[in-house]
């Protein structure tokens, strides 16, 4: 297993580096259907994608300043560069595992990079040359990957698994542009959305994590889908790129809610906050961090707590 050591990354957009701390809205801020940033325009570039949060409650992002780059927000209008990934490579989604780890998939080079978070040194937990570039992955209670892999240029996706020990399982091609990935809050089914055909598949996960019974959980008439997320009542969150919001389906796949973003173009989602109930998202072409309150706390909260 090839491991690369990465020293302390500051890059100087911001100089902003505050003691790690779980982020956090105040009552007296607005209310969960109006959005308010968290990062504000061109701290990261219009390649954010993949927040995601710690066990300590700190929120990371990709593409902080620079493409390559994995980003750490301290606090809100607070953020320093984490970490550089080697040669060109450039992530997308990020989960944390049981242990804690860093899951990065880094489309460029076919890779899941896994990051020791105690020294942020790095080791490819995942190649596959087949891939065509691992775009956003979830994660199971058991520390199965799933990976979603489009080709943009040919509207096209597939479907891939990872087990713990790295092995690459390639479980659909000749799909849609596939993107958004979760898994559901009873790990009992895998969520996959296509960005271009506007449809979110529901697989049912067997005794193995694999995933098995594809079927249609819902078709969106307009606009693309991109990160998805689910809270600890089964509800699953969808950005809605070109909508500028955040949809929620209940587990029978009926709309529920939508929360209205000040962007236009969502990239992803996180839950994170004191409660869990604080959502980020990540703002393509604003390159910042908009943030809301959820009723209910993230299916990963206390997934590994």
């Amino acid at each position: 297993m090839k491991t690369i050591k990465n020293s302390r990354v500051v890059l100087p957009l911001l100089a902003l580096v505050a003691p790690l701390s779980v982020l956090s809205v105040s009552a007296t801020e607005p209310s969960t259907h109006q959005s308010q940033d968290v990062i504000t325009d061109g701290v990261f570039t219009t390649g954010i994608e993949g927040p995601a949060v710690d066990k300590d409650g700190v929120l990371y992002a990709v593409n902080f300043a620079e493409q390559g780059t994995i980003g750490r927000i301290t606090g809100k209008g607070q953020a320093d560069g984490f970490l550089i990934l080697p040669d060109d490579s450039v992530g997308n989604g990020i989960r944390f595992d049981s242990q804690g780890r860093m899951m990065i998939a880094d489309y460029v080079n076919h890779t899941i990079w896994a990051v020791n978070m105690a020294d942020r040194s790095l080791s490819v937990y995942a190649h596959d040359e087949a891939m065509n570039q691992p775009n956003d992955i979830a994660i199971s209670a058991r520390d199965i990957i799933y990976a979603s892999d489009p080709d943009w240029s040919t509207g096209t996706g597939q479907l891939w698994m990872v087990d713990t020990d790295g092995e690459t399982t390639l479980i659909e091609s000749d799909m849609g542009t596939t993107n958004g990935i979760e898994v559901s809050t009873d790990e009992q089914y895998l969520y996959v959305n296509e960005s271009v055909q506007r449809r979110v598949w529901r697989y049912r996960l067997d005794a193995s994590g694999k995933p098995v019974d594809k079927t249609l959980f819902h078709q969106f008439d307009d606009h693309g889908l991109d990160g998805m997320r689910c809270d600890n009542q089964g509800n699953l969150y969808i950005a809605r790129y070109g909508a500028g919001s955040i949809v929620v389906l209940d587990p029978t796949g009926e709309k529920i809610e939508e929360y209205r973003l000040k962007g236009q173009h969502p990239t992803n989602l996180a839950f994170g906050g004191e409660d869990g109930k604080q959502v980020y998202v990540t703002m393509q072409k604003r390159g910042a961090i908009e943030t809301f309150k959820s009723p209910h706390p993230g299916r990963a909260f206390n997934l590994h707590r």
